[in-house]
């Protein structure tokens, strides 16, 4: 699907950019910085990261699709 653009349905779709990239045996860890400061640290597969080519400041979309939210409050 190269430049093409694809459609999702998550709708939590957020800018982000990538600050740091550790890859294990099997599984990688990115970190994320959303254009507010906040960052987000995603869990994928090795084979995953190695196929995005990812790097540190790649711009990248986080898509954020679950079944539940939880807020905690002091």
């Amino acid at each position: 699907m190269e430049g093409s653009s694809m459609r999702l349905s998550t709708r939590n779709q957020l800018n982000a950019k990538v600050t740091e990239v550790n890859l294990g045996e099997v599984m990688a860890t990115v970190k994320v910085e959303l254009p507010d400061g906040q960052t987000i640290t995603s869990s994928i597969t090795k084979e995953a990261a190695l196929d995005l080519e990812l790097a540190v400041g790649d711009a990248v979309v986080a898509l954020v699709k679950s079944t539940e939210v939880m807020l905690g409050k002091e």
